[in-house]
């Protein structure tokens, strides 16, 4: 056993998945529990696929070995071999042993387990793989099936006290596990009345790892392939900007909707939960449960709140104020708050794309070759030396759509592999499976490398286009994973026991793919992974396993097809939902709603912006009386009433009307933005600013409402 790349392996991905945790999650927030379960199903799950690779190379190995000596295992084989004279057969005398040495034995070594099979550079024994996989398959299992289940419902839980959110994620999950106890009895009961079945512990077990198997593979079909077909079409589209400009305008004007939504959900919660705190005294028994949920509203829309008229809320007595409601008013209100963050955080992070969309068109026809931006960008420091405004011109404007047509055009290839594989890896003879051709071939040249790069870039890609899919699907948005600390507990939950769910019937069909699963090939003499021995075999449960190999691989080919033509994108707007269909009115108007939204929100950053520009500016050294104006105007301001405030704000920001200067216009020159204005911030970077042309006439009417 070579120990090395095998303990590198583990280092490495303990490493990435405390990035990733660290980078999405926030450790500081987010209870201990979580943040250590969430890292080993995600560890776990990454253990899988990075070490499976090395699982299939070691099989091949022992595979070589099989074949050529009958055993698995590499143990020396030298024979002593001794030649016999002619004349002793002929005279039936056997060869005397005690001979001289001239006369003596000739040891020839006849074959040998090293000399024949090389030993992969990153050979992990059977014993070694088999303890691993024992312990990360059923930590997993446990993890999906009932622990990370428990905690989600926890976490949402409106109690006050533990026991009470431990009773109330076991009702929530009655239901739950009721539906998968209702099937595994049922299937229980089928196994049972088979003819000659013997139903022990082995095959008690064996009967839950094939029906665990059997529900990852069927939601498999669906997310794969979604993504097989969707991934590659993603990256052509991104070349084309003005696609994407509207793309994500539609999409600005979706997410703003279930914003607002938000907003005032959250604001009716608060409002409900401010009258029963100011109509509860001190001393009342709820009093501390109440400060508790106060303490979970957000700040921002406390404001909101108190400007908002007054329901009648007659029907808030102190009387009528019970733990029961309480808790019930608090899992509202926990709900929420996640729906509230969830929107906020995918706005912002949807404004930061079209931003970014509209500086690449508006540096497109840039002479200087310098990428300027409209807004300030937040970057790492450690990047603002790499990424010089230069680097990022000549990466967004001039390689980037060529590297990401490049990339779509070699994934569209390996879709089609993943596909045809698919269709085929059921054939044994003649083998149709491309990716068992690649590996059958790497296997006889003893090109290890060649086998855990193939087996790395197949599972890497089919994890990436069935994760893909979950986080894309609109009926699955109440989940998100965003950067900068920003996913809550409820989401790193459902991705860690999405990937303890997935992963292993996914590696299963991949090792179906390859020809290294007997059940699957029919094939007994070929050796089988240590993977394969502990998680079971691509089977599915007895009533549905007759004509698995036909419907299955037909299913994948339908949902692709469905993909490309975008079937179900047209079926769900026909009956209403929204959905970005090219050609159609509705989505036009859309459009149309999402881009005066994002010239709002560019607008008012930049006021803000300017205004924090101007008062650096004023508050420089050798600027005293900027200062003192300044801090004048602050404390004029500051008696004023929030109207006047406001008043002043708005009047602050309007630049003033300039009618000395030259009347060359035309009558559609009038309130288009003409030019970009450019100015440099203090940290040396330069800025567009969409500044709107004094040439022409003044405009009319423009006191009609005051």
């Amino acid at each position: 056993m070579i120990i090395g790349p095998f303990v590198l392996e583990i280092i490495l991905t303990f490493l990435v998945v405390a990035y990733l945790l660290q980078k999405y999650g926030n450790c500081r927030k987010h209870h201990i529990l979580v943040t250590a379960n969430v890292f080993i199903a995600w560890y776990f799950a990454f253990i899988i696929i990075c070490i499976l690779p090395l699982d299939v190379s070691s099989t091949a190995y022992r595979q070589c070995l099989r074949d050529n000596f009958g055993f698995p295992t590499s143990f020396p084989l030298v024979s002593p071999v001794t030649p016999i004279n002619s004349s002793e057969v002929s005279n039936g005398t056997s060869a005397d042993p005690n001979r001289s040495t001239q006369n003596s034995v000739e040891f020839q070594a006849i074959l040998t387990p090293e000399s024949t099979c090389l030993i992969p550079w990153s050979y992990v024994s059977d014993e070694v793989l088999q303890s691993l996989w024992r312990v990360v398959y059923w930590t997993a299992q446990t993890l999906t099936w009932i622990v990370l289940p428990m905690m989600q419902s926890y976490s949402t839980a409106g109690d006050f006290t533990i026991s009470g959110k431990l009773k109330t994620a076991l009702v929530e999950n009655a239901i739950y596990y009721g539906s998968y106890l209702l099937i595994f009895g049922t299937l229980l009961i089928y196994v049972v009345l088979q003819p000659n079945s013997n139903l022990d512990g082995s095959h008690l077990k064996v009967i839950c790892i094939t029906a665990s198997n059997t529900w990852g593979l069927f939601l498999l079909v669906l997310l794969e392939g979604y993504g097989l077909v969707e991934i590659p079409r993603r990256l052509w589209n991104t070349t084309k900007r003005g696609y994407m400009l509207n793309f994500l305008y539609f999409k600005a004007s979706k997410v703003s909707a279930e914003r607002c939504e938000a907003e005032e959900r959250i604001d009716d919660l608060m409002e409900e939960i401010t009258h029963i705190s100011n109509t509860t005294p001190a001393n009342h028994p709820t009093r501390s449960y109440i400060d508790l949920i106060l303490e979970k509203l957000p700040d921002e829309r406390k404001s909101v709140t108190q400007l908002r008229r007054s329901r009648d809320d007659a029907h808030f007595t102190i009387d009528g104020i019970s733990v029961k409601g309480l808790a019930k008013l608090h899992k509202q209100i926990i709900r929420a708050i996640h729906m509230y963050r969830r929107t906020q955080c995918q706005w912002n992070m949807l404004l930061e794309q079209v931003f970014h969309w509209e500086d690449i068109v508006a540096n497109e026809s840039n002479r200087e070759k310098i990428f300027k931006t409209s807004l300030k960008p937040t970057r790492i420091p450690l990047f603002k030396s790499i990424r010089t405004p230069k680097i990022d011109w000549y990466w967004y404007c001039m390689l980037r759509n060529w590297v990401y047509r490049t990339l779509c055009v070699v994934l569209s290839v390996f879709s089609a592999i993943v596909v045809w594989s698919e269709l085929t890896f059921f054939t044994q003879k003649p083998t149709l499976s491309l990716f068992a051709l690649f590996i059958s071939s790497a296997r006889e040249n003893y090109n290890y490398i060649a086998i855990e790069v193939i087996s790395t870039a197949t599972i890497a890609y089919l994890c990436v286009c069935a994760y893909y899919t979950v986080f894309r699907i609109r009926i699955l948005n109440y989940y998100y994973l965003a950067p900068h600390h920003q996913t809550n507990e409820y989401s790193l939950i459902f991705c860690g026991m999405l990937l303890c769910r997935l992963t292993p019937p996914l590696c299963l069909n991949f090792l179906g793919l390859i020809h290294l699963d007997s059940h699957v090939t029919k094939n007994s003499n070929i050796e089988e992974t240590s993977y394969t021995k502990i998680m079971g075999h691509m089977d599915v449960i007895p009533i549905i396993s007759d004509g698995f190999n036909i419907y299955f691989p037909i299913l994948i080919f339908f949902v692709c097809l469905a993909t490309y033509f975008n079937i179900c994108s047209r079926i769900l707007h026909f009956i209403g939902f929204e959905q970005f269909i090219g050609d159609d009115e509705m989505t036009s108007d859309l459009i149309e709603e999402g881009r005066e939204l994002v010239k709002r929100e560019k607008n008012r950053r930049q006021r803000l912006e300017n205004k924090e520009l101007r008062r650096r500016q004023t508050t420089r050294p050798g600027s005293g009386t900027s200062t003192r104006r300044s801090g004048t105007r602050d404390i004029s301001m500051a008696s004023s009433s929030p109207e006047e405030n406001s008043r002043i704000e708005l009047l602050k920001d309007v630049e003033p009307i300039d009618y000395t200067e030259e009347r060359n216009h035309s009558p559609d020159d009038f309130g288009r933005p003409l030019h970009h204005e450019e100015y440099t911030g203090e940290d040396g970077n330069t800025y567009l600013r969409s500044s709107w042309s004094r040439i022409g006439r003044p405009p009319a009417g423009i006191f009609d409402d005051v």
